[in-house]
């Protein structure tokens, strides 16, 4: 199979899911070809599916990662001792574990093709990533809580890891129970990468997105955590800050300069 045939098989297998299948039209061009494609396994609920389809999909989505080019951590400069800043797609890093910025129901992005981590992470690492996270939630039995981290499986994304948080949600002013909860984030994330014996992890800015967490005030926060574990635990764990906005680019470089 080419990949636009891989695309199209994998565009009919999910419709073929829906109740009412004929009143998705499949469109021509590639590019709305992958924008329905990434459409279809957003609103995909978390169940099982066939090995062809999975074979299919991971070979696609695997070809997707090499054409979007993968970043190592020896392409990324250190900024401080066991510290790196790069800007750019977090799905692109080959690291032992990426951070993604989950919600509380830790099943990803339902909202088609939207913006935030969560949607992204999910839709270049596969339907499995989902199912993963479900397993997960139905032993926990309740939502996760705020500052906490679960890991699991990158499947078609180049890391080996996805670690899951769940940051503050700021609806006003930011509270010290705010900045707790969000250094317990990264906090968390770390001490998991150690449990788990990983050398270098990625973090994202979690909550400055959709959670409204002021970047300048959450990159402090993060930095200043990252900086005291390493301190205090100096296991060699390598922290990537991956920013994708110019804005926080710039804030972390003024703050690690």
């Amino acid at each position: 199979m080419t990949q636009t045939e891989r695309l199209s098989y994998l565009i009919k297998y999910l419709i073929n899911e829906i109740d009412e299948p004929d009143s998705i039209s499949i469109p021509v061009e590639d590019s709305a070809k992958k924008h329905l494609f990434r459409s279809l396994m957003n609103i995909r609920p978390p169940r099982t599916v066939s090995k062809e389809f999975l074979e299919v999909q991971n070979t696609y989505l695997q070809e997707e990662c090499t054409r979007k080019g993968i970043v190592s951590l020896t392409d990324i400069p250190m900024i401080q001792n066991g510290i790196y800043l790069w800007q750019g797609d977090i799905t692109r890093l080959y690291v032992d574990a990426i951070v993604n910025a989950a919600n509380s129901a830790m099943l990803g992005c339902f909202v088609p093709c939207h913006g935030c981590i969560d949607n992204a992470i999910h839709s270049a690492a596969g339907v499995e990533l989902r199912l993963e996270c479900s397993h997960i939630m139905e032993n926990q039995k309740t939502k996760e809580p705020i500052g906490k981290a679960k890991i699991t499986k990158a499947y078609n994304l180049p890391c080996r890891y996805v670690l899951h948080t769940v940051g503050p949600i700021i609806c006003g002013p930011v509270t010290k129970q705010d900045c707790d909860q969000l250094s317990n984030c990264y906090r968390s994330c770390l001490e998991l990468a150690a449990t788990y014996q990983l050398k270098s992890i990625a973090f994202c800015c979690i909550s400055t997105g959709e959670f409204h967490f002021p970047n300048q005030k959450a990159a402090e926060i993060a930095i200043q955590t990252v900086q005291d574990y390493q301190k205090k635990k100096q296991d060699g764990l390598e922290v990537i800050f991956n920013v994708f906005k110019d804005n926080d680019y710039k804030i972390y470089k003024q703050l690690l300069g």
